[in-house]
């Protein structure tokens, strides 16, 4: 389900009253982790924190660099983890084996999919976000697609 929201609040007002409140909770939990120099902004009709274009400019499709993201989705909710994708300094396979959540986990690439918020394994949710400075997270995308275009 993308959603066409403008902005954070939009967003959290169109969702499902019990949607809404698993988001907003996760979001309470997640903001304060976000490390310094990222823009909460909606991009892809989900709710996105990114690096802006005035500290990195060169991205491949022209958008800000997506750090991490939420989204309400038919089945589930969604949360993006760029840093694990990216091969920053928790891993997407370091990240499942360590994963201690209520509920088994369910993944993508980079897509924790949940329903409630208590099934998650917050403490490895946040330190994969918290574990990585803006300027690491750029560093590693600059790599990534400098080594990309060699190929």
């Amino acid at each position: 389900m993308q959603s066409d929201a403008t902005t954070v609040d939009d967003y959290l007002e169109q969702l499902p009253p019990d949607r809404r409140e698993q988001i907003e909770a996760l979001l309470e939990t997640i903001r304060p982790a976000m490390p310094e120099g990222l823009s909460e902004e909606m991009g892809f009709g989900m709710i996105n924190w990114v690096v802006p274009l005035d500290r990195e400019p060169d991205t491949y499709n022209g958008k800000p660099l997506m750090f991490a993201a939420l989204a309400s989705q038919r089945q589930h909710i969604s949360l993006y983890l760029m840093t694990i994708y990216s091969g920053s300094t928790l891993d997407e396979e370091t990240f499942r084996a360590r994963w201690q959540g209520a509920k088994k986990l369910n993944m993508g690439r980079s897509c924790v999919r949940f329903k409630k918020v208590d099934d998650l394994d917050l403490d490895l949710i946040l330190e994969s976000i918290s574990g990585v400075t803006v300027d690491e997270f750029v560093e590693v995308y600059r790599r990534e697609r400098e080594s990309r275009k060699k190929r």
